[in-house]
């Protein structure tokens, strides 16, 4: 009786970590589902993905060299030689705008990955001890929030100079505090709920219940809110290109292509308008995924 007993024990011990994987597999399908369901979705994934395979391939898909000047051939309309045309220098303005994909997903990429983990682990620290450790880390996120991002990111790449990589630190300055303050409010809403109560119970340190349980809980709220932001970060990134403190010439920057076309934007439409179809459709795509994914992976959304 006792080794029927043992058995069925060690069966169910077993079957435990198949049991959780399937419900993991099954959580992955569901959230497929439901993202595969919403067509605005797939279209913002699909735009995405274009975006990244044309960064990949730039220089198979570019017609010309996008900073080599070609006076000659100034100004162009569309055509079959130019498809975008040309601009004031003669540089074909479809190879610029495939080039220029790679320094809008350098920007986008770079900003994420450091406002991410920054805003996550004030977010987090600030909401779980709360008290006066809260109270520095909100204040110091309240003075961020209190300007425009824009206005902010112009200050700190005057103070630190005109650049692509002065550009994106400015940028990264301004938009953690968003993630910090959601972290903030997840963290404030488990801290005390039950199964965190009886992980402390059972001993487990600090650093362990906030990395292994209450991080883990933030995250897909932080992702989304991360996917909403990178539509901004392209467009604080094309403004300030559009100033001159972004990507310096001749990098194929798309905000410094509006700025230097809007000179010659009523002659040569072109300039301006193949540049700022780009910024729109690579912005609203990102919207549109960030939408998708805040329904297909919210809790409270079912």
């Amino acid at each position: 009786m006792a080794s029927t007993t043992e058995k069925t024990s060690t069966a169910k011990a077993a079957a435990a970590p198949n049991s959780r994987y399937h419900a993991s597999l099954e959580n992955a399908k569901r959230t497929a589902r439901r993202i595969l369901a919403n067509p605005l979705t797939m279209g913002g994934i699909v735009v995405v993905c274009c975006l990244m395979l044309i960064a990949i391939f730039a220089p198979w898909l570019s017609h010309y060299d996008p900073t080599v000047q070609d006076l000659t051939n100034a100004m162009k309309a569309p055509s079959g030689a130019h498809w975008f045309g040309t601009d004031e220098y003669g540089r074909d303005i479809y190879s610029r705008i495939i080039w220029g994909s790679r320094v809008t997903l350098y920007v986008v990429f770079l900003v994420t990955v450091i406002i991410g983990p920054v805003g996550l682990a004030v977010g987090v620290i600030s909401g779980y001890f709360g008290g006066i450790v809260d109270t520095i880390f909100m204040r110091i996120t309240d003075i961020f929030i209190s300007f425009p991002s824009l206005v902010l990111a112009l200050a700190f790449v005057a103070a630190l100079g005109p650049g692509l990589d002065h550009a994106i630190i400015a940028i990264a300055l301004t938009a953690w505090p968003p993630i910090a303050r959601l972290a903030r409010a997840e963290t404030m809403t488990l801290r005390n709920a039950d199964y965190i109560m009886a992980v402390r119970l059972t001993g487990a340190s600090t650093p362990r219940i906030i990395i292994r349980h209450i991080v883990p809980m933030c995250l897909s709220s932080v992702i989304i809110r991360l996917t909403f932001n990178m539509a901004g970060i392209i467009l604080t990134a094309a403004g300030l290109g559009f100033l001159g403190l972004g990507a310096q010439p001749p990098i194929p920057e798309w905000g410094a292509m509006i700025s230097s076309g809007r000179r010659y934007m009523l002659e040569c439409w072109w300039m301006v308008a193949f540049p700022g179809m780009a910024i729109m459709m690579v912005s609203l795509a990102f919207n549109l995924l960030g939408d998708g994914l805040r329904d297909a992976l919210d809790p409270r959304g079912e």
